[in-house]
């Protein structure tokens, strides 16, 4: 067992690090720019370093400061939470060329899986269903109107190295590609300096749906089902459940039969989710994130598993304490992301509690919100027997959740449980286009 860790992030998913570490008997190292010095993972971790001003490409995306710090407070790992550098290749053989042990995937596995067209083609050699699209990036208009006229309206272009969003145009029209590639690939290079883009198929209303993913590298891989993400608002998730109200079980095991196998061929470590998006009775490969996601507390609630606790010991030892062929799904969980909407000073944190309630932040009661960073501030997640059960447990939590000092969207997604379509459990990733004014005007 390693000694000590450094955590290469900050605010939530930096405290949750921490406490899985302390069950570990491991010692952590938090950084911190100036504008996290009061921070909740800078108070709980055991030594922390001071790497920068607050903008994140002086302080937590400089990957020299961060290696240095682990190196100075004798850290054996380098985790790389979410976001920042947790999917950067780059970072990560930068870390082992060091000495050290990077928690997460092998750097030329994380090369292949952040590269979507790459992605796509290994996916579709393990047998994984695609979206039509073209193999390659395209960058000519004229070849881009060959493969989309193939393809067929709509259309969506797509960054080959980013997400989030980023570098991503929806197109209905032959008129409009040619304007559209431009801008897609302005910005894809603006966002992650790689302004290659590819075209796939734009399904209109999908479901999107992951599976979570442990593995040890050495051929054993688990399954710990799927999570429904598919309550966005601008491509950025708002609510997640498991299991999916879209999946069926021949679904679910004809994903994971696909997935077991990527993962395993590619001798992939630690955790990682497989994403898809779902129509009908089809389903279609999307992307790979080869880091633990925020949504993670989720699996953990239906699965009764410590996922940063096997991703570690996967990284740092070659193991995990979970057998693959006897992960059991117990019950429903939900979780509600709740983001900033303001920066500021929290004057008052009521926590909710009760069984199967679970709060993932880095608040308290006077700690400072910079407006530098990611707006979400905290996890409210719940687990029950079943989904209406969790649904209401959700609205009490919710009720209970009180956060002053500073505007979170906490009410919207109090409106979202309980709105009639999200209730039905039937809709798809155009939900919250459909539902926003209706939300605005009740809030």
């Amino acid at each position: 067992m390693i000694k000590r860790l450094l955590i290469a992030n900050r605010g939530e998913i930096a405290v949750r690090i921490i406490r899985a570490c302390r069950e570990m008997g491991i010692e952590t190292t938090a950084v911190y720019s100036t504008a996290d010095e009061d921070s909740l993972h800078v108070r709980l971790a055991g030594k922390a370093v001071c790497i920068g001003p607050p903008p994140s490409s002086l302080s937590y995306l400089v990957r020299n400061n961060l290696i240095m710090a682990a190196v100075n407070t004798g850290c054996e790992a380098i985790h790389p939470g979410v976001g920042f550098l947790s999917e950067n290749a780059e970072f990560a053989q930068a870390v082992i060329e060091k000495g050290l042990i990077f928690i997460g995937p092998d750097p030329k596995v994380i090369e292949l899986l952040g590269d979507k067209v790459q992605a796509r083609d290994t996916a579709k050699q393990f047998g994984l269903p695609i979206t039509p699209g073209t193999e390659e990036a395209v960058s000519d208009p004229d070849i881009a109107m060959q493969a989309v006229r193939k393809i067929g309206f709509p259309v969506i272009i797509k960054a080959a190295a980013g997400g989030g969003g980023k570098g991503m145009r929806v197109v209905t029209r032959e008129e409009d590609l040619a304007e559209n590639l431009s801008i897609a690939s302005r910005e894809a290079e603006s966002n992650f300096a790689d302004g290659r883009v590819f075209i796939e198929r734009y399904l209109q209303n999908p479901r999107h749906v992951e599976l979570q993913i442990i593995a040890d590298g050495n051929g054993n891989v688990a399954v710990l089902g799927e999570r429904d993400c598919t309550v966005q608002k601008n491509h950025q998730k708002l609510i997640e459940e498991s299991p999916s109200p879209a999946v069926s079980a021949e679904m679910r095991e004809q994903m994971s039969k696909g997935a077991v196998t990527m993962f395993r061929e590619l001798k992939y470590r630690g955790a990682g989710t497989i994403e898809f998006l779902v129509e009908d009775d089809a389903f279609y490969f999307m992307e790979v994130n080869a880091r633990v996601q925020v949504e993670h507390p989720v699996s953990e609630f239906i699965t009764g598993t410590d996922i940063i606790r096997q991703q570690i010991l996967a990284c740092t030892e070659g193991r995990m304490e979970i057998e693959p062929d006897a992960v059991r799904i117990d019950g429903w969980a939900v979780e509600c992301r709740i983001n900033a909407l303001s920066p500021g000073t929290v004057t008052r944190l009521d926590i909710p509690g009760g069984p199967g309630v679970r709060f993932d932040s880095f608040l308290y009661t006077g700690c400072r919100v910079p407006s530098h960073y990611d707006s979400m501030v905290a996890k409210l997640i719940v687990h029950a027997p079943s989904r209406d059960r969790a649904l209401a447990r959700m609205n009490r939590a919710l009720d209970e959740l009180v956060i002053e000092g500073i505007k979170t969207n906490r009410n919207l997604q109090k409106w979202i449980i309980n709105e009639k379509v999200f209730r039905s459990g039937n809709f798809g990733t155009s939900y919250y286009e459909k539902i926003a004014k209706e939300a605005e005007n009740a809030l």
